[in-house]
Order: C-alpha cells, then sequence, then structure tokens
C-alpha cells in the first residue's frame, strides 16, 4: 500500500467518481490512476468502487470505510511533513491565504502587514476566489486558511472560527433622490435599478432573502464580484449599489454617499476555516490572531478539537 494509491482513491472520491478529472487534478494519466486503485483493491482484497465496465458507478460499503481512513492516513502524512517544516526551518514558511476580493482588499490589508513585519520568512500568498473555491482549496490542501462570508459553513471538514460583524449600505451618487429618503426601505430601493455582488458572494443571500420575505421584485441590472466594479457603476448613473460597509470610504469614494442598511438585511459574519485535523503551525495561529483578536491559540485549539469557542456566542 502507498500513499499515492490513497490520493488517487480520495481524489476521485472527491471528484465524483470521474478518473478523467481526478487524472487532470493530480497531473497524471487516467489509465495510471485505473490501474493503481486496481493494485490497492486487490491487495485489500475488497472493491472499492463499483463498476458498469470501465466506467465507477458508486462507492462500495467497505470502499466508504477505506476512504475515510484514507483521507486521516494523508491528514497525518501532510501534518507530519508540516512538523517537520515547521520545526526545521525556524521561522521560515510559507502560508497560503484563500479569500474573497472583499476581505482581500479592505479587511486584510493591515493584518497581512503585521504579519509580514512580524513574520520576514514567511512566504505569504493570497489566493483570491468564489467562497466555493475558497473552501475546495483548503481542503485540497491548497490554501491553509480561508476567510469568507458564504458557504465556508456548507463544509463540514471545515472548522469555522467566527471573526466578526459587518453590515451593507446602499451607495448613491451626488443628487439621487434616495439621499433625501428619511428612512430607507426595501420597497423604496425596489423602485430603483440596483447594483450588488454576484449571488456567491458577500452576504447576498441575505440581500435575496430581505426582498423575497418582502415580496418584492427588484431589478439588478449588474453584478460583480469586486466592491470598486459596483461603485465605478454607481458613479455612472447605472444604478444604486448594495456593498458591505467596509469596501465604503468617504475621503476615497468621492462623489458617492452610503446609507446605512443593516436594518434592511441584518449582519453577516466573516470566518476563518481550517481543514479539520490540520496541524496549525505557530505563525498560522498568529495570523489568525491578527484578523481576530478573540481567537487566541486556546480558542483555535478548541474549536479544532471540537468544542466550540465562546467567542462564537459573543458575536
Amino acid at each position: 500500500m502507498k500513499l499515492q494509491q490513497l490520493r488517487y482513491l480520495v481524489e476521485v472520491a472527491r471528484q465524483k467518481l470521474n478518473v478523467s478529472e481526478a487524472a487532470t487534478t493530480l497531473f497524471t494519466s487516467q489509465p495510471g490512476i485505473s490501474k493503481q486503485i486496481k493494485l490497492l483493491e486487490d491487495e485489500l482484497g475488497v472493491m472499492v468502487f463499483e463498476r458498469s465496465g470501465k466506467r465507477l458507478t458508486a462507492i462500495t460499503e467497505p470502499g466508504k470505510l477505506v476512504l475515510e481512513i484514507a483521507e486521516r492516513m494523508l491528514r497525518d502524512a501532510e501534518n507530519i511533513r508540516r512538523v517537520g517544516e515547521e520545526f526545521s526551518s525556524g521561522d521560515s514558511g510559507s502560508l497560503v491565504i484563500a479569500t474573497t476580493h472583499t476581505q482581500a482588499r479592505y479587511a486584510l490589508p493591515a493584518v497581512v502587514k503585521k504579519f509580514v513585519d512580524r513574520h520576514p520568512l514567511v512566504r505569504l500568498s493570497l489566493h483570491q476566489g468564489h467562497p466555493t473555491q475558497i473552501a475546495e482549496w483548503t481542503l485540497k490542501g491548497e490554501a491553509d486558511i480561508a476567510i469568507a462570508t458564504e458557504a465556508l459553513d456548507q463544509y463540514p471538514q471545515l472548522v469555522m472560527l467566527p471573526c466578526y460583524q459587518w453590515a451593507h449600505c446602499v451607495i448613491a451618487p451626488d443628487g439621487h433622490p434616495i439621499l433625501g429618503e428619511k428612512t430607507l426601505s426595501l420597497a423604496v430601493l425596489a423602485r430603483w435599478p440596483l447594483i450588488t455582488y454576484d449571488s456567491a458572494f458577500a452576504g447576498r443571500s441575505r440581500i435575496n432573502k430581505a426582498f423575497e420575505l418582502a415580496q418584492l421584485t427588484t431589478n439588478v441590472v449588474l453584478t460583480a464580484i469586486d466592491a470598486d466594479v459596483i461603485k465605478t457603476y454607481v458613479s455612472l448613473g447605472l444604478g444604486l449599489g448594495i456593498i458591505a460597509r467596509m469596501a465604503y470610504d468617504p475621503l476615497r469614494d468621492i462623489g458617492l454617499h452610503a446609507i446605512p442598511a443593516e436594518h434592511l438585511f441584518g449582519s453577516n459574519t466573516t470566518r476563518i476555516g481550517l481543514r479539520r485535523g490540520t496541524h496549525v503551525r505557530r505563525y498560522e495561529y498568529d495570523f489568525i490572531e491578527l484578523f481576530a483578536s478573540h481567537l487566541t491559540k486556546k480558542a483555535v485549539d478548541m474549536a479544532m478539537g471540537g468544542v466550540r469557542p465562546d467567542s462564537e456566542y459573543q458575536l
């Protein structure tokens, strides 16, 4: 039995039994994966996958147990490597953060600056994507830490750490009639063309739900993954923007005005996601606490051990 064979098993299962997709992800050949899986099944004396001809159709009952153990063994092997690197490399290493544009642009700069000053020998990388990509990168070990608002709680393989709450605001250009409204309401907002985030980003689900509950139809003329893009098109008069409040800066966004909208859409919680069972390195603890001061090493260890930290109740 080889670790590479276990990697093939796990990746094929992750790719919903598509051996071709697994081969592409692992940079190897489809026949090579099929051969190694068959050799492992012969060695174990059980079939991991059911087949119809050459096509894999299902995971067998013993196969489910084998995959569960294989995933654990691969995590342990990765943890051994991480421990070795941490203690042999001293203060050097690498840290990959997977996050959205909004977090990278508005929430992380000060944290990154402090972290780089404190750990100059650590190679820090930011991978930006939509929340589902962020979760998948972290589960595959391509990122060490996931930071997002949407989607992360849909992955039980990730340990979720609540960081902070934020709200939306409505962005309007100079002279827009909505700036004269005494109280902003969903009904008033629904009268105007709207520009906001793509459906997978930055609390968009809360925006949709609020209008649905009010039984109001909206005219969303443009969506984007980037608050700066939304603000650009608001400036051009295409519509009103709905963005994260943190993305508005009155000194920089000249000609635009922000109207608080927490009373319309509620608050959102940004979370950090860590792959369950992963060894957390010392400088990862440091990055997490720089981003959310209540997430101390003790709080992270509690969460990784299956105990929800008290901080979750305080958000």
